[in-house]
């Protein structure tokens, strides 16, 4: 590399670099507690699981779970139900209206017997104040596409400090800390040995976070055009407000995807279906296929099937990100590495931090 292509590099590397260290650091710091929070809720009691019961328990009708619901918040609506990933238990969301972006209320039902679990808080606690700096910096969904821009500014400084490493330590061996020289060298050797160990996670996690960002306009483009089309047939009618069908659109869901459970289940009129049909996102029982929703669209007056189809990529690429951003697929082994590997993303931004703020002492002293 000539000294102007590697100063060009270099000039990319800081400029980037400075524009998303500190939301950065906010991000991994957050995003700490966020990858333990089944734990944490279990730790603090927040998290009510259904009590043992033998295997082959039969489940009640979802119909029952869901009038419960609708009892509890007479003048709300439903948006969706989701069915737990590792327990025998439902959650139902209401809102103010069927399409409404939040949630007045979510309840957690044993599957089973029908009893109410929890009423899952709101908008309230610390969970929910670390996740909402992390996902929209508590700005809403402009905070939100913001921290996508500064996750594509982080991509471009990791690539930019590769391309700035390999000349910079081509004399020297792999990670070399030179103990007895400055300060600031010492730190600067610190600071290329944590990134490049580090580099590919950083990556993974920064690239998967700025797509994690689109993930409403994703939802969106994928209602006006896939779904749009889906539903020509329909267009005209008037909505339907009936949600007494649940069981029987799950039943109709199973039945024509064999090999797959429920996800979750879209109610007529929400952000994940359309006024006339419930969409019911089935899921595969791999480690991959659990993350590859297949959505099913079912008339929400007769409880026929009305289309099914495999989501856009946009949106399997979403999905595939999520699990890889916050390490939750792996059990706790996965968690400890995402653990150790997010500590050496904060060594890695404070390193380049102290690097700037001591880039006129040549001794490394403030």
């Amino acid at each position: 590399m000539t000294s102007k292509a590697f100063r060009r590099w270099y000039l990319v590397h800081r400029w980037t670099s400075l524009a998303c260290t500190l939301f950065l650091l906010l991000l991994c710091i957050t995003g700490l507690p966020l990858i333990f929070k089944e734990e944490i809720g279990v730790w603090s009691g927040t998290t009510v699981e259904p009590p043992p019961m033998p295997a082959n328990t039969p489940r009640i009708a979802l119909d029952r779970i869901v009038a419960d619901a609708q009892a509890r918040r007479p003048g709300d609506a439903i948006r969706y139900v989701s069915q737990s990933d590792d327990s025998p238990a439902w959650f139902v969301a209401m809102g103010t209206t069927p399409d409404a972006a939040d949630a007045t209320a979510v309840y957690k039902y044993d599957a089973r017997t029908g009893a109410l679990l929890r009423d899952i808080e709101q908008r309230s606690g610390l969970m929910y104040m670390l996740r909402a700096l992390h996902v929209e910096l508590l700005l809403g969904p402009k905070g939100t596409l913001f921290l996508g821009a500064m996750g594509l500014c982080f991509v471009a400084s990791l690539v930019s400090g590769m391309a700035v490493y390999g000349p910079y330590m081509r004399k020297l061996p792999f990670g070399t800390v030179r103990r007895t020289r400055t300060q600031r060298l010492r730190w600067l050797d610190l600071h290329n040995l944590a990134g490049i160990v580090a580099l590919v996670w950083m990556l993974v996690v920064g690239v998967t976070g700025a797509v994690n960002t689109l993930a409403t306009p994703m939802l969106l483009y994928w209602q006006r055009t896939e779904v749009h089309a889906m539903t020509d047939a329909w267009r005209g009618r008037p909505p339907v407000h009936k949600a007494d069908m649940v069981q029987r659109t799950a039943d109709a869901a199973l039945a024509i995807a064999p090999g797959m459970d429920i996800s979750f289940i879209g109610f007529p009129g929400s952000r994940f279906s359309s006024p006339h049909h419930y969409m019911v996102f089935m899921r595969g029982d791999t480690p991959l296929t659990a993350r590859l929703l297949r959505p099913v669209m079912v008339d929400a007056e007769t409880g026929a099937i009305a289309a099914t189809r495999m989501l856009p990529w946009y949106l399997s690429t979403l999905l595939l990100s999520q699990p890889l951003h916050f390490g939750d697929y792996g059990g706790m082994p996965l968690k400890i590495i995402w653990t150790a590997l997010d500590l050496m993303a904060i060594v890695v931004l404070l390193s380049g931090l102290y690097l700037w703020l001591t880039r006129r002492s040549p001794d490394g002293r403030s």
